[in-house]
C-alpha cells in the first residue's frame, strides 16, 4: 500500500512539473494574451489561476513583474498567504493589476469558479479605489513616496485602467464578468474624470497643444521627472495609447476632437525617417547591441523622450544628464531600454477613418 501511494504522489509530482514545464517557456504577457479560447480551460490554466489567486492582496490589486505561470512551494504559497493583508508594492504598472483581472476574466469563461469572479471584481474596486479626484491615477496605490506618486501615463498604466473601465461600461462582452450596476456607474464617473485629467494634461508647447509625458504632477498636471534617465518630455511611446483610447470614443466632445487633432500634427512634426534600429550581438557576450542604421524604406521611429521646448529627442544615463544621441550614454542604458518606438503608427493608420466617421 505504501508502495502505491508513493507511486501515485510521485506520478502527480511529475504531472504537475510536465503542466508548468510548458507554460515555463512563456513569459506570462504571452499567457495571458493566449487567444486559444480553449486553453484556459486546461489543468495547466487552472494550475497558473491558482498562483494568480495567491498573489492578489487583500486590497484587490497584484504586484509587478512576477512570472505568475511558475511552480510555488508550499514555503512560498504560505509566504504569499501571509503577506496577503500587506498593502505595499501593489500597482498598476508594468500591466500589473490589469493584466491578471484579463487572466481570470479568460478562466472565469471557461470555468465559472467563484473564486476568479471575486478576485476580478476586487481588482475593479481596486482600480476604482486609487483614482485621484482629478482623475489621474498614480503608479502605486496605497501610495508610495517619491516619483510614484505622479500622475502614471508611463508604460500605458492610465491608457490600461481606462480601457477596462471602458470595456465594463460599454458591455462589450471583452471581459466575461461582469460588475453590477451600481459598479458601473461608478466607473463611468472614474471614466469620465479619467478622461477629463488626459485633456488637461496636454502640453502646451508655445501656446500649441502637443502630447502626453510619461508622468505628470499630480497637483499641477506639468510634466514631471521619474527615473533619473525619465527626464520630464514629451512621449513618442505613452501619447500613442493615450490618442488611441481617445479615437476610440463614440461621440467626442470638441476638446476631445482637439487633443486628438493637435497630437497628429504632432506625431507627424516629429517622426523619424530614413532610419531603422538594429540588434548586433556583441562577441563573447549575450548583449546584443543597439545601433542606428540609415534606411530609406524603414518605417518611422519616435523618439520615447522628447524636449518640451523644441521636440529635440534627447537620451540619459543613470546619471540623469541628456545626450544627443543614445551611442553617448552607457551600454547598460542603451541596451536596456527603450529609446525608439513605432507605436504613433497605428494612431496614423487609424487617423484617417477617425476623421471620415466624426463628418458622417
Amino acid at each position: 500500500m505504501n508502495k502505491l501511494k508513493t507511486t501515485i504522489v510521485f506520478a502527480l509530482f511529475a504531472l504537475s512539473t510536465s503542466i508548468y514545464a510548458q507554460a515555463n517557456k512563456q513569459k506570462w504577457p504571452d499567457i495571458v494574451n493566449k487567444t486559444d479560447a480553449a486553453w484556459f480551460a486546461t489543468a495547466e490554466a487552472k494550475q497558473i489561476a491558482e498562483n494568480v489567486l495567491l498573489y492578489q492582496r487583500n486590497i484587490g490589486g497584484w504586484p509587478k513583474n512576477i512570472q505568475m505561470q511558475n511552480p510555488l512551494t508550499e514555503v512560498e504559497k504560505q509566504k504569499l498567504i501571509a503577506l496577503k493583508p500587506d498593502t505595499k508594492e501593489v500597482t498598476t504598472d508594468n500591466k500589473a493589476t490589469t493584466q491578471e483581472m484579463l487572466f481570470l476574466s479568460k478562466m472565469y469563461a471557461q470555468t465559472p469558479d467563484e473564486r476568479y469572479k471575486k478576485a476580478f471584481l476586487a481588482g475593479f474596486d481596486y482600480l476604482l479605489e486609487a483614482q485621484y479626484e482629478n482623475g489621474g491615477w498614480p503608479q502605486f496605490y496605497p501610495l508610495k513616496k517619491g516619483y510614484y506618486t505622479h500622475i502614471t501615463y508611463n508604460d500605458d498604466s492610465m491608457s490600461n485602467i481606462l480601457n477596462v473601465l471602458k470595456h465594463c461600461i460599454d458591455k462589450t462582452d471583452y471581459y466575461s464578468i461582469k460588475p453590477s450596476e451600481a459598479t458601473l456607474e461608478k466607473a463611468k464617473t472614474a471614466f469620465n474624470k479619467g478622461i477629463d485629467c488626459i485633456i488637461k494634461s496636454q502640453y502646451k508647447q508655445n501656446g500649441v497643444l502637443t502630447a502626453w509625458c510619461a508622468q505628470h504632477d499630480e497637483v499641477t498636471l506639468l510634466p514631471t521627472n521619474a527615473r533619473a534617465y525619465e527626464l520630464a518630455s514629451l512621449s513618442g511611446q505613452e501619447s500613442a495609447k493615450i490618442v488611441l483610447l481617445l479615437m476610440s470614443l463614440e461621440n467626442p466632445s470638441p476638446e476631445i476632437i482637439t487633443a486628438v487633432n493637435s497630437a497628429v500634427a504632432w506625431f507627424e512634426k516629429t517622426k523619424i525617417t530614413g532610419i531603422r534600429e538594429d540588434r548586433v550581438p556583441v562577441p563573447n557576450s549575450k548583449i546584443k547591441e543597439k545601433v542606428l542604421v540609415k534606411d530609406p524604406n524603414a518605417e518611422p521611429l519616435w523618439a520615447r523622450f522628447m524636449e518640451l521646448d523644441n521636440n529635440a529627442p534627447f537620451f540619459c544615463d543613470r546619471d540623469g544628464i541628456k545626450k544627443s544621441s543614445y551611442a553617448e550614454i552607457g551600454q547598460e542604458r542603451r541596451t536596456g531600454y527603450s529609446w525608439y518606438t513605432n507605436q504613433p503608427k497605428e494612431v496614423l493608420k487609424k487617423y484617417p477613418a477617425w476623421k471620415k466617421k466624426l463628418k458622417s
